[in-house]
């Protein structure tokens, strides 16, 4: 793959071999970003297990400390003594059967996150095959299927993110923006890489955390190093 001038001049302020401390990673990520935008950055962390076996998957939610820095727009499906209540929480969405309807019939998905109340399911369980495959199904481990929409509807407002395996057994997460600077990247870090060390499966085995790289949208890859994590 080629690469621009920017990406490459970034590239030669990694040193090759290194693992970084996690503030220096991120120090070096955010002089790398040369982008007219605020570049997200991404934590990307490969996992010794094996996504094909139900007993060993990774998956779970946790709220950054300082956010994503995103707009999240929030979707609740819900009975209607609870509208009022994820409306004041931050819901720009509240509905039940006419939002299956909306989505359906119109293609309508202004949204990025989707909340469920748990009486709701099996209204929501007829969305399966449109919010499925964009990671959108409300899920009991992501949080999203919640008695109490409300609270659920703060902490994806305050910066909640799912993080999962993919079938390569990597999590893909984002921590923020480079504006936030390395110190506040830093502690986003360290709270998602303790929620992923937490949620080890008793059936992997070996070296759990198997590298660590963080990078932003347009930039280079840096190694964090994980020995502190002893797993």
């Amino acid at each position: 793959m080629k690469h621009g001038k920017k990406y490459n001049e970034s590239a030669k302020l990694v040193e090759a071999g290194r693992f970084y401390d996690t503030t220096d990673a991120l120090d070096l990520v955010c002089k790398a970003a040369k982008a007219k935008f605020d570049e997200t950055v991404e934590v990307h962390v490969r996992l010794g297990v094996d996504s094909r076996h139900a007993d060993q998957q990774v998956r779970g939610a946790v709220v950054l400390p300082n956010g994503t820095g995103k707009n999240v727009r929030v979707l609740v499906f819900c009975k209607e003594d609870k509208y009022d209540a994820a409306r004041e929480a931050g819901a720009e969405y509240v509905g039940g059967m006419d939002m299956v309807e909306k989505i359906t019939k119109e293609n309508w998905m202004d949204f990025d996150v989707v909340i469920a109340s748990p009486d709701m399911m099996g209204v929501v369980g007829r969305l399966g095959k449109i919010l499925g495959p964009r990671g959108l199904m409300p899920n009991p481990k992501a949080g999203t299927v919640a008695p109490d929409v409300a609270k659920a509807v703060t902490e994806a407002k305050a910066g909640k993110i799912e993080y999962r395996l993919d079938k390569t057994n990597i999590i893909h997460c984002p921590i923020g923006k480079v504006s936030f600077g390395a110190e506040k990247l830093s502690e986003n870090f360290n709270t998602l890489l303790e929620a992923i060390v937490k949620a080890k499966p008793a059936a992997a085995k070996g070296t759990y955390l198997k590298s660590c790289t963080v990078a932003s949208t347009m930039g280079v890859g840096v190694p964090v190093s994980t020995t502190k994590y002893g797993v």
